[in-house]
């Protein structure tokens, strides 16, 4: 195995794949990177059983072939090389990086022990790269971080006609964003529910933002087991199914009778900053709202250590609401939308808001469930 690639393309293409790199494995060869060199192309993989990714790269290829090199390693490798033409080669067991008159020598791991890469799904329809990536950062605050109600962990991807919903859920707040999408010709306009890794989909989305589309592959096999592709700019990432769905949120989201408040959502957000300052780890920030003043007050605190401040608000539908939440939820709900505007359906004091965009309320929803006990 030999060939000649840019220093740029390697250091790019490795530290793509590094991102399925687990932090901690006790099979060794879960650890390295897979480098196929064939005729014009070089491919990186990593695998970790949860996720896989494979990126493709031009390289001038003397000798086609493959090695399975400490990932982690390699990739340090790759950010100390000097500009210019890498020379790679298979010598043995070492496998040599060689630019710019320096030299590394890599000890190989045992390729037949790397376990088989799954096989891409077949693509199911694609998605505006930016779109996609923006939409997978707004449900994604919402999911949980405890992995033994591993459900709770992902982000659910409801594909259906032109449509794609992308939801997520703690328990203690539901983010659901609906985006456009371009479904394949053979997918029949069925609707479809997948459910993958939170954190695993933020990388994916972060990495493929600016790679114009995402195609997403969906596996025949159904729940755990399955993987779910997403391809863009020469990379492929599958990650694996989690088992189950998230609960429903039409009955949470329906909200009858409830008041409305309109308020600005940059300015709303700083004064939760500033006043949750004086918050202990576990103290809510309240939020009273008042019709006849026309005001939000955003407090927070206890005794002689509080702090409040007034935002102009417009409140319909009822004369005084009073609910607490989280600062740290509220925070990640108000900087999760982009627009200026902010929609608040309030179903009574001490009960759960709805959050919504101030013009399309329906494409973008936050649902927060307030502290029950207000001081």
């Amino acid at each position: 195995m030999e060939f000649r690639i840019a220093r740029g393309d390697l250091a790019d293409a490795v530290a793509w794949a590094a991102r399925a790199l687990p932090a901690r494995t006790p099979v060794p060869v879960l650890g390295g990177l897979l480098l196929t060199a064939e005729t014009g192309r070089l491919a990186v993989s990593g695998f970790d059983f949860e996720t896989a990714a494979r990126v493709g790269t031009e390289a001038e290829v003397a000798a086609p072939g493959r090695v399975l090199v400490l990932g982690r390693r390699l990739l340090d490798i790759c950010r100390v090389l000097p500009e210019g033409p890498v020379s790679c080669a298979l010598e043995g067991t070492r496998f040599t990086v060689e630019a710019g008159g320096t030299r590394f020598g890599l000890s190989t791991l045992p390729y037949e022990e790397y376990p088989a890469l799954p096989a891409a799904p077949e693509v199911y329809g694609e998605v505006d790269a930016g779109v996609f990536a923006t939409a997978v950062g707004q449900v994604a605050v919402a999911a949980g971080r405890d992995d033994t109600l591993p459900v709770l962990t992902g982000v659910q991807l409801r594909l259906e006609g032109e449509e794609m919903t992308l939801s997520a859920s703690d328990r203690y707040r539901y983010a659901v964003r609906r985006v456009e999408w371009k479904p394949g010709a053979g997918t029949g306009g069925e609707g479809v529910e997948v459910l993958v890794p939170a954190r695993r989909l933020m990388e994916v989305g972060r990495s493929l933002s600016r790679c114009g589309s995402v195609r997403i592959g969906l596996d025949p096999a159904d729940g755990a087991g399955g993987v779910v592709g997403f391809e863009g700019g020469g990379t492929r990432t599958l990650l694996r199914r989690l088992e189950g769905r998230l609960p429903g949120y039409g009955s949470l989201f329906a909200l009858p009778g409830a008041a409305v408040a309109e308020v600005d959502r940059g300015e709303l957000a700083e004064a939760v900053r500033r006043v949750a300052v004086v918050a202990e780890a576990d103290s809510p920030v309240r939020l009273e709202l008042s019709a006849p003043d026309g005001s939000l007050l955003v407090r927070a605190g206890y005794g002689d250590d509080v702090a409040a401040q007034r935002v102009p608000v417009a409140l319909h539908g009822a004369e005084t609401v009073a609910v607490a939440f989280n600062p740290a939820y509220l925070l990640d709900a108000l900087n999760s939308f982009e627009g200026p505007g902010l929609r608040m359906e309030l179903l009574g004091s001490g009960q759960r808001v709805l959050l919504g965009d101030g013009v399309r309320p329906e494409a973008h929803r936050h649902l927060l469930m307030s502290v029950r006990q207000l001081v």
